[in-house]
């Protein structure tokens, strides 16, 4: 069986470090609830770590700083601490109390560092230490470790410790360690038998440990690993370049039952060795045997021939990611299709692949998934004209093209159709053009075409049988309800990536699972949910959104558990004040942003306000003074029309007199009497009124036909409807025309609080403005006549001089204690 290899370059540390990623990665999800509690300070050469961190720190990353030491008082108030990374920073001294006050300490990564100890950790809670790269010279655990019940994943590794005694792990012998990596990367000179042994819980072991020299040591640590509960066995740099192994150092997998995964790390293989190596794993209980960035070197003239083996193989999945080839040419490789019979998973991924060979198609008849990922394929290469088969992969139903060479989408989907049972498709960072009509085979429902710039169209260039959609990536700017409706079975799409602003409402009743996130979405509305009744994941985080009623909603109604991405991925954009704002601490009030609330409110506060105003309104009498204002702004309409006119006008009478009927009596006995026969001129509704006028309409005649209007003030006026009409026009007249027009007499007392509230500018006026008062005394009544008719003479000379003479001539009849009266 032949394909093409090309070389991979791998600098430095490219292997796959399960220790350093692991903590990260699963340190940041189980640990962060906000991103305001994320501390990276790395990188910023510090020589210590600050002393004003935020409170409520739950993630703090020191790495790449000159720290030396870690003193006690930084992390004095960091109670809520869940994870602390202090990689490459020189640390030689670890304080003791350093950790005394983070109690919710899980995640510890001190690795490459440059202590020369293990130090004692006293963290009931940690779940997760790196110790890894720094320069300890045993691997000796101290005897505060028995304490970490809760440890599931240890990182031991110093170039330095060349030994492993027996003794060095017996703190964690009752431990629930279930994952151990082990090793600095160089070899042992000694190793204990049974030291290993002593953690019974141990599930995963990862070795970074060369034993090209010593052999035995590591047949003896398989036989310790096989009294654990190890099903998990890693080797990395196990074999070192330019390494010939001699023996069989791997016979022991065949009496190891419970290593199920065997994963090949960093080393170089001989293919010699690799046939020793195989025979072995086939003959054992391993079930997935994984290669990882490997060198394969053929040492043998033939290359690599596999005898057959007459035993039942167990072997289910087979993987290389990452090969490179020494010698800089094809290898030759022969080895029996039938014994790969029964595989489940072949994974050939970053093995410089371009052709696929013709009898490989045929020959897997239980092959259910293929990954030929981050190869160099093409159309043709894949699918290549020269071979003749009559099956193409019988029964599989899942495959993986992704990051090669494939172009055309339209010969890409004719082909699938020789694969009867083929479920999902992964063409993804691929090279992808749309120009022609594509037929894809029903039994296709799963599609990946992310990292190909495809755009808008591409919708309609695919089946309208497929469940699941990825076109994350793919340069869509836009998503419309035509474009999903062509897709009645479709449960989960992918649209991360895009620059999709709009999520359209009724997009698909069959969505599942929808991922927008990485898009320009600024807010997601209710109707836009409502169009998805079968959702049940929605990832949208880093979106630009807007933090503003659009989204309060999706902020406070909206089910959270919806969203396996929130609340760390979604935060606010705009506007300014609250940008990087996690939108779970976004604050708004209901009232604000609900319209129903504000009306719901709003009603009946206003109804109240207008129910008062209108209570105010009727107890002060604000539907007379409406009537008032009604009528003042007639006379106003006529008084503008009559402004030139009224400079000269002659007035007709010198006083319209203003009673109530009920002081008629007075008013035609002794009033009308008196005035008229001094010669004026008087007017009084019941004989000058106008017959059939309106008597609104007669009272402003009168009044503006008068030179004054004279009021005869009693209890029985101000309880008079009428009487306060002629005092509201006779005091806008004044305003108009002349401020002293208006005269009062005071015809008996009238007490203030009996002063009826339409009445109230009348108290005014009163106090304002000087009024006689009618005496009992007659003598006084004469004084009253006097002042009264010069107050109602019209203002001239000759009227002036006579009132002067009639005023001299009475003066001499009142006695001298009368006298301030007049004044």
């Amino acid at each position: 069986w032949w394909w093409g290899w090309w070389r991979l370059v791998c600098h430095g540390n490219c292997l796959l470090l399960l220790g350093p990623n692991l903590i990260e990665d699963q340190g940041y999800a189980s640990c962060v609830t906000s991103r305001r509690r994320v501390q990276n300070l790395s990188g910023q050469n510090l020589t210590n770590v600050p002393l004003d961190l935020n409170n409520e720190t739950q993630y703090l990353d020191i790495s790449y700083n000159p720290l030396v030491k870690l003193q006690a008082a930084p992390f004095q108030r960091l109670s809520q601490l869940c994870f602390l990374k202090a990689t490459s920073c020189g640390l030689r001294v670890i304080n003791p109390g350093v950790f005394v006050h983070t109690p919710k300490l899980e995640f510890l990564n001190i690795s490459h560092n440059l202590l020369n100890y293990i130090p004692d950790l006293s963290l009931p809670l940690l779940k997760i230490l790196d110790l890894g790269g720094n320069q300890y010279d045993s691997y000796q655990l101290p005897a505060t470790f028995e304490t970490l019940a809760n440890l599931s994943v240890l990182y031991l590794g110093s170039v330095n410790a060349l030994q492993v005694d027996f003794n060095d792990f017996d703190s964690l012998s009752d431990s629930s360690l279930h994952y151990l990596i082990l090793g600095g990367g160089v070899e042992w000179q000694r190793y204990d038998r049974g030291s290993l042994a002593k953690m019974k819980s141990l599930q995963k072991i990862t070795l970074k440990v060369p034993f090209c020299e010593n052999l035995d040591l590591f047949e003896n640590l398989l036989e310790d690993v096989n009294k654990t509960q190890t099903t998990d066995l890693e080797l990395v740099n196990v074999l070192p370049d330019l390494c010939n192994v001699t023996g069989d150092p791997f016979w022991t997998l065949r009496t190891m039952p419970l290593v199920k995964n065997v994963t090949i790390v960093n080393t170089w293989i001989n293919s010699s060795f690799f046939v020793l190596f195989l025979k072995n794993v086939l003959l054992s209980n391993v079930r997935t045997l994984t290669f990882l960035n490997i060198t394969y070197n053929e040492d043998t003239p033939e290359g690599f021939r596999f005898p057959p083996l007459n035993h039942t193989i167990v072997l289910r999945y087979l993987i290389f990611d990452g090969v490179n080839h020494y010698q800089y040419r094809y290898p030759s490789i022969e080895i029996s299709a039938d014994m790969f019979s029964k595989m489940d998973y072949l994974k050939f991924s970053g093995t410089g692949m371009n052709i696929v060979p013709c009898n490989i198609m045929s020959s897997l008849p239980s092959l259910e998934t293929l990954d030929l990922s981050n190869n160099l394929l093409s159309d043709t290469g894949f699918w290549w004209p020269g071979c003749s088969y009559t099956s193409v992969f019988p029964k599989l139903r899942h495959l993986s093209l992704s990051k090669n060479h494939f172009a055309d989408l339209s010969f890409i989907a004719q082909h699938t159709h020789q694969m009867k049972y083929l479920e999902s498709l992964d063409l993804s960072f691929n090279s992808i053009f749309l120009d022609k009509p594509c037929f894809w085979p029903i039994h296709i429902t799963s599609l990946s075409l992310s990292n190909n710039n495809l755009g808008n169209k591409v919708f309609s260039f695919l089946s309208q049988y497929l469940q699941r959609i990825d076109l994350s990536k793919t340069g869509i700017t836009a998503l419309t309800q035509e474009d999903l409706y062509q897709f009645p079975m479709l449960t989960h799409l992918f649209l991360s990536s895009n620059s999709i602003k709009v999520i359209p409402t009724d997009l698909s009743p069959t969505l599942v699972s929808l991922y927008i996130d990485q898009n320009y979405i600024t807010s997601i509305s209710r109707e836009s949910l409502a169009g998805l009744p079968s959702l049940r994941t929605l990832k949208a985080g880093d979106n630009p959104f807007v933090c503003s009623c659009d989204s309060y909603w999706f902020m406070t109604t909206l089910n959270k558990s919806l969203l396996p991405d929130w609340p760390l991925d979604y935060t606010c954009s705009t506007p300014p004040s609250v940008a990087d704002l996690p939108m779970s601490e976004y604050r708004t009030s209901r009232m604000s942003c609900e319209a129903w609330l504000q009306a719901a409110v709003a009603l009946p506060v206003t109804m109240l306000i207008v129910l008062a105003l209108c209570s105010a309104f009727y107890a002060c009498d604000g539907v007379w003074y409406t009537k008032m204002l009604w009528v003042w702004i007639r006379v106003k309409r006529r008084g503008q029309k009559q402004a030139n006119l009224l400079n000269n006008t002659t007035f007709r009478y010198h006083s319209f007199i203003s009673y109530s009927h009920q002081d008629s009596a007075w008013v035609e006995s002794r009033l009308v009497p008196s005035l008229e026969g001094a010669g004026l001129s008087l007017c009084i509704h019941e004989r000058d009124f106008v017959p059939g006028q309106w008597i609104l309409d007669n009272i402003i005649n009168c009044v503006e036909a008068s030179y004054k209007t004279l009021f005869v003030l009693s209890n029985h006026f101000v309880q008079s409807e009428w009487c306060n009409y002629e005092l509201f026009f006779a005091q806008h007249r004044a305003l108009d025309a002349q401020q002293d027009s208006l005269v009062f007499i005071l015809l008996e007392p009238i007490p203030t609080n009996s002063l009826p509230k339409k009445f109230l500018k009348l108290r005014r006026l009163l106090m304002q403005q000087t009024y006689l008062e009618w005496p009992m005394d007659e003598r006084k009544q004469q004084v009253f006549w006097v002042n009264l008719r010069t107050m109602l003479q019209v203002a001239d000379h000759r009227i002036l001089k006579d009132m002067a003479l009639e005023l001299a001539q009475s003066a001499s009849m009142i006695p001298d204690d009368l006298v301030p009266l007049l004044k």
